[in-house]
């Protein structure tokens, strides 16, 4: 598989090349210095015949030297006599990151340095890390592009999406050419995306013609009612066929290796052939763009003519909402915890309004059953991690960016936050917002069995009504973006309104 680099490493030196490593010493002003003389220090491996049989060779020194900005370029065999070097006394104090499942260990060559050198105090772990968090929470303009590029080719790739959906359904209720007869696109088998896999594989590859090596994440590409599971990543299922209501729960669970024949439910005029069910497909995947991510999720009907269902369109539309009036606030000062108060209060009056909710507004919000409808945060800091820095972007305590010494609890958490604390649980940013930040927002509205079970006798829900609107699985739309000195820029591209969506989906556009 191709390389991806580890992010702070990468962070650090723009190096994608395999068992580097980096030294930056830090050595205290003197006299006729201004200040600390700082040093970096990258070495890479050097090229090895028999592994160049196998896999390309590392750059030398000299081509390595035209595309990466350090003091020094060394071999990695190097390592070890230079951290020697820069140990000058037992007091020099040495700063490593911690260990990862990916780097479970530290490399040797360092082992043997800090052996040899006798180094004391032994190297730390407890600073150096949040430091680099702290760096990383805000971007700069080069790692701005880099994320508006990686935005870009996923937003189009979902908007592929969409116009293969559209596709069999323009052409003339989904009929195509099979050598030299035409035959009704309805059937099993004959649609270009029936199984999440298959949504899933042409969006990968659109990404990749456009360059982008990675994924970001996991695509998660849920059908029908997985998309009330959260991270659903199986991508395994067939899109259902016949009607997904209570009785024919069923056929939205048909595994990809076989499909579902609905022949006591909807068809198509065509004898007892099936039809694909009314139901939303959430997508939520996003490329990388050398190294940096993006995050965009989009909910779009399946079946139906590409359209809607009332209950599904009811439900978009608030989520919609939900979005446009957390987009609209953001600017630097503001609180998250603010805007994750702000998604559940529009749930709870469009709920109310649809009569999904009953009862008085203000005993709703005590109660925190909208946390069973939309239980995860709004949103998290993006970067070179899809959920980026979050020793940063999730503080237990307020630091000193001078000292990085602990203050205390993480003050900037509004009081109030205290009042309704499942609405905050899984929140992944809990700071006031600054410029240069990067963050999602992602509000969704989710009918999980899971999630509705300790609701179900819940007086401020009408249950028969609930009913009608499980079949929608679940709805989430997600943008990424930027945070200016006067507001946000949106860096997703893909359209959202319904009538945007379904004029593709539908085959109109």
């Amino acid at each position: 598989m191709p390389l991806r680099q580890e992010s702070n490493f990468f962070y650090l030196t723009g190096c994608d090349v395999a068992n580097s490593h980096l030294m930056i010493t830090v050595s205290p002003p003197t006299v006729a210095s201004n200040g600390p003389e700082v040093k970096s220090t990258l070495f890479i491996p050097r090229e090895d015949p028999l592994e160049t049989m196998w896999s390309p060779p590392p750059p030398t020194l000299e081509a390595a030297r035209s595309t990466h900005e350090v003091d020094i370029l060394a071999y990695s065999d190097e390592f070890d006599k230079h951290v020697a070097g820069a140990i000058k006394t037992r007091e020099t104090a040495v700063h490593i990151l911690p260990q990862t499942i990916q780097f479970p260990t530290l490399p040797a060559p360092l082992l043997v340095a800090l052996s040899a050198s006798g180094a004391n105090p032994p190297p730390m772990i407890k600073y150096l890390l949040p430091a680099l968090h702290s760096a990383r929470l805000i971007k700069t303009e080069y790692e701005i592009e880099l994320i508006r590029q990686a935005n870009a080719i996923s937003s189009r790739a979902h908007e592929v999406i969409m116009r293969v959906l559209g596709k069999d359904v323009k052409e003339v209720g989904g009929r195509v050419s099979t050598g030299s007869k035409e035959v009704t696109a309805v059937m099993p088998g004959q649609w270009r995306i029936e199984k999440e896999a298959e949504a899933e594989a042409i969006f990968v590859a659109s990404c990749r013609r456009e360059g982008a090596v990675h994924q970001a994440y996991m695509p998660i590409v849920a059908s029908a009612q997985h998309a009330a599971t959260l991270h659903y990543c199986c991508n395994d299922r067939a899109f259902a066929w016949g009607p997904v209501n209570s009785e024919r729960q069923d056929l939205a669970t048909q595994p990809a290796n076989g499909h579902a024949h609905a022949h006591n439910g909807t068809q198509n005029g065509h004898g007892n052939e099936p039809t694909l069910a009314p139901q939303v497909l959430l997508l939520d995947a996003g490329c990388e763009w050398r190294n940096y991510a993006s995050d965009i999720t989009r909910t779009t009907p399946v079946g139906n003519g590409g359209k809607f269902t009332p209950e599904a369109r009811a439900i978009y539309e608030l989520v919609l909402k939900m979005q446009e009036e957390a987009i609209d606030s953001l600017k630097p000062g503001l609180h998250w915890d603010k805007v994750q108060l702000q998604c559940h209060l529009t749930l709870i009056d469009g709920f109310l309004e649809l009569g999904l909710f009953k009862g008085e507004r203000a005993d709703i919000i005590n109660s925190e059953i909208s946390s069973a409808f939309f239980p995860h945060g709004v949103g998290h800091s993006l970067g070179l991690d899809v959920h980026d820095v979050p020793s940063a972007s999730k503080p237990e305590a307020v630091t000193a960016s001078s000292s990085l010494l602990a203050l205390g609890p993480n003050v900037t958490i509004p009081i109030e936050s205290a009042d309704h604390p499942s609405f905050y649980r899984y929140l992944r940013l809990r700071l006031p917002l600054a410029t240069g930040m990067v963050l999602t927002v992602e509000p969704g509205i989710y009918f999980s069995p899971h999630l509705l079970a300790p609701v179900r006798s819940s007086p401020y829900i009408d249950h028969e009504l609930l009913a009608k609107y499980e079949s929608v699985g679940g709805v989430r739309i997600e943008d990424v973006l930027w945070i200016t000195e006067t507001g946000c820029q949106n860096f997703t591209m893909t359209g959202k309104s319904v009538e945007w969506i379904e004029k593709l989906t539908s085959g109109q556009a």
